[in-house]
């Protein structure tokens, strides 16, 4: 632990560093990204795409500003005279491709989205406005204050965009590249979906606002008021690999009971996902409480590495949304400083977290970070710390964010992040939070610094475990399943209704859960052997209840009413 005596001192070092290296920082974004750089004579190059409006909704618009930039990342420099071809794919349909030309080196095209293209190639229905370069043949220009355009299917639809960009050349019109520097960033465009669920009461009425596909199979379940619905999704790991984040936002009128909470889980392919994937918004829409899952490509590689090599192969991604029982929330609010004039900036932060949680439990704490006009800013990058009541630094966060490994300091996407912290004691901790910028770009606008105290409680005594029991009758019955007399699924069935009947007591398995088995999963030979043991009394009733917790962890048996 670093002693820490102001705010000033405890952010002084993540100031200077995080300056040098912004400029150097590659952040993605639903309608931005910044493709990783590649070494260009004794420059490391990239390109930058950001689309105005950066949240565009399939059918919104007529006409939206396409960005790119082709800069030196050490140096935060544009580059000038740059030949680009652009091409513009969705779901492995070529819409658009084009050679421009910019003197400045940030190339602004405007385009207009057009319905109801019938050609089998997409790309022959898009058409181009510009005049060509007199230095750059082939490559569109507009002198002045004008902008080139693309007209076609592009943004027409929801879905993941990629604008592939080939540098053909820079510095001057005249100077062709030996080989094209090539860069792949992605962007990211809504389409509204409109569903009913019909509860006991009332059809209440859904928006699902999807970034990536169409959504189908929305269902709703009155037992635990769940909602859960199903996507087209490429889950092998090279296509994995180059997703940025799945965004799927639901949105439910603010007087539908169930989603009227804070507190929900949230799940993908039937494993349950991290807090910050799941994120509920009341402020954006009024009347309305949106949840946003957030799945980034870090998440989908969990999930695939939990559920095994034949997940790989599915062609769905399933969601899944539960309310939970609410809890008391404690909340402060304050506003941030500018780093070095300590003026006050338009950003305010909101921080929650749950009051029944105390010192040595993970405790989920919820910002949410917000502009003059109270709305949410969106792609945030921020870092926070926590000082003890001894003035000692307990916590820092500053660093990369496995969400965006590219990006400086943590990321939130739409203005609401979840950090989880475990404090060793109880006590009032001093929290700073600095905002190191939005956007792609880092816009210094919000950016600044800001600190509030947070009170928290001491661990209760720790409650016993229920002691493990098991009759003796079971170990003659487990006897004639490790002898072959009875089936692995009739001792599954067999022990799943004894310990909902309360005959068998197995205290829950400890750690996170398994993804559910398939139904007839075999269970393990070692696990077999185990319990081989057991009945021949070779060991204790405590390591074949260790095996027990395993097949409830994995699955394979499932306690609270079976199958």
């Amino acid at each position: 632990m670093r002693p820490t005596v102001t705010l000033a001192a405890a952010l002084a070092a993540v100031l200077a560093a995080s300056a040098a290296a912004l400029p150097a920082a590659h952040a993605h974004g639903l309608g931005g990204d910044v493709a990783p750089p590649i070494s260009f004579g004794e420059m490391n190059v990239t390109v930058s795409t950001q689309l105005d409006p950066s949240d565009i909704t399939a059918g919104d618009v007529d006409s939206a500003n396409m960005a790119i930039r082709f800069f030196d990342v050490d140096e935060n420099r544009t580059l000038e005279q740059v030949t680009y071809r652009v091409e513009v794919w969705r779901s492995g349909d070529l819409l658009a491709r084009n050679a421009f030309f910019d003197d400045d080196g940030l190339l602004n095209v405007e385009v207009k989205p057009v319905l109801d293209c019938f050609e089998p190639d997409l790309w022959r229905c898009s058409t181009y406005g510009g005049s060509e370069h007199v230095s750059a043949p082939g490559a569109l220009y507009v002198h002045g204050e004008g902008r080139p355009s693309i007209t076609g299917p592009i943004f027409d639809k929801g879905g993941l965009y990629n604008i592939r960009v080939d540098i053909e050349g820079a510095t001057s019109p005249k100077t062709l590249l030996s080989e094209r520097l090539s860069y792949d960033t992605f962007v990211s465009v809504a389409q509204e979906q409109m569903f009913s669920l019909q509860t006991a009461e009332a059809a209440v009425p859904l928006v699902i606002k999807t970034y990536y596909d169409d959504v189908d199979n929305v269902r709703y379940d009155p037992a635990d008021d769940s909602v859960s619905f199903d996507m087209p999704f490429d889950w092998s790991p090279d296509y994995v690999e180059y997703v940025t984040v799945v965004h799927e936002e639901l949105q439910f009128p603010a007087e539908f009971a169930p989603y009227a909470g804070t507190k929900f889980a949230g799940y993908v392919d039937g494993v349950e996902v991290d807090q910050r994937v799941l994120l509920l918004d009341p402020y954006s829409i009024e009347g309305t409480n949106i949840a946003h899952f957030l799945v980034s490509g870090a998440e989908l590689q969990r999930i695939n590495r939990v559920l095994g090599p034949d997940h790989e192969d599915r062609k769905e991604m399933s969601f899944r949304i539960v309310p939970q029982p609410e809890a008391a929330v404690n909340s402060m609010g304050f506003f941030l400083v500018d780093t070095k004039t300590f003026e006050q900036k338009p950003t305010t932060v909101s921080v929650a977290w749950d009051s029944d949680l105390a010192a040595g439990d993970p405790i989920p704490f919820e910002f949410t970070f917000f502009d003059e006009g109270r709305s949410l800013l969106k792609d945030v990058r921020y870092a926070y710390y926590l000082i003890d009541p001894d003035g000692d630094e307990v916590i820092a966060e500053a660093g990369t964010d496995a969400a965006d490994p590219d990006g400086i300091g943590l990321l939130s996407m739409e203005g609401i992040d979840y950090q989880t912290v475990t404090l060793p004691e109880a006590g009032a901790y001093r929290l700073d939070v600095r905002v190191l910028g939005t956007g792609i770009n880092y816009d210094p606008a919000y950016a600044g610094i800001g600190s509030t105290m947070i009170e928290i409680g001491q661990a209760p005594p720790p409650r016993e475990q229920p002691a493990a029991t098991v009759p003796g009758w079971v170990r003659t019955s487990t006897g004639y399943w490790v002898d072959g007399a009875v089936s692995d699924s009739e001792f599954v069935s067999a022990i799943q209704y004894l310990i909902d009947k309360g005959v068998v007591v197995v205290p829950p398995p400890s750690g996170e859960p398994a993804a559910p088995a398939a139904d007839g999963a075999p269970v393990p030979q070692w696990l077999k052997a185990t319990a081989g043991y057991w009945a021949a009394g070779d060991t204790s009733d405590s390591e074949f209840v260790s095996a027990l917790q395993f097949l409830i962890g994995s699955g394979i048996i499932t306690t609270g009413g079976g199958r």
